[in-house]
Parts: C-alpha cells; structure tokens; sequence
C-alpha cells in the first residue's frame, strides 16, 4: 500500500475509472450482441436492426472520445458489426 497522501488518492481514482471503464465496455458487448441476435432472428425488423445498430455506432464513438478505448478499436468494431450485419442480411 502507498505511504504518500496523492499516491493512495491516485490508486481511489485508478480503481474507479477502472470501473467505469470495465462497465461501459460491457455495455459496448452488449449492445453488439443485441444487433446481432436481432439480424439472425426469422422475422427481421430492419427498423429494429438499425436502431440497435445506432446505438452500437453511438456507445463505440463516445467510448473512444473519452479514451475508454482507442479510436481505432472503435473504427475496428464498428466496422466488424456492419460486416458481420450485412453478412447476415445477404
């Protein structure tokens, strides 16, 4: 454990964005997961699949922007769904 006032502070706040960052990636997982349950279901509802889509597009881009992860890995998973998507849709 750290002896110095800043350092224990420090390990506070490495320990709470580590919190943050572990549950807005998961819901990164989530919501690309929705996108895909909903583009392999019988009835496709496009209006659905776009809308969850969006949402997917929306939580990767805010998650780069606060460097949760890196913009690239942003661009990578957004660009894997939308493979993956029109896949499936085909």
């Amino acid at each position: 454990m750290a002896n110095i006032k800043s350092a224990k502070k420090r390990i506070l706040t490495a320990e709470r964005n580590y919190e943050r960052n572990v549950a807005f990636k998961s819901s990164i997982k989530t919501a690309v997961k929705k996108v895909i349950v909903l583009a392999q279901a019988k009835e496709k509802d496009q209006a659905a699949i776009n809308a969850a889509l969006s949402q997917a597009y929306q939580l990767c881009d805010k998650a780069a922007s606060k460097g949760i992860i890196h913009k690239n890995t942003a661009a990578r998973k957004k660009s894997r769904l939308t493979r993956a998507i029109n896949k499936l849709m085909a």
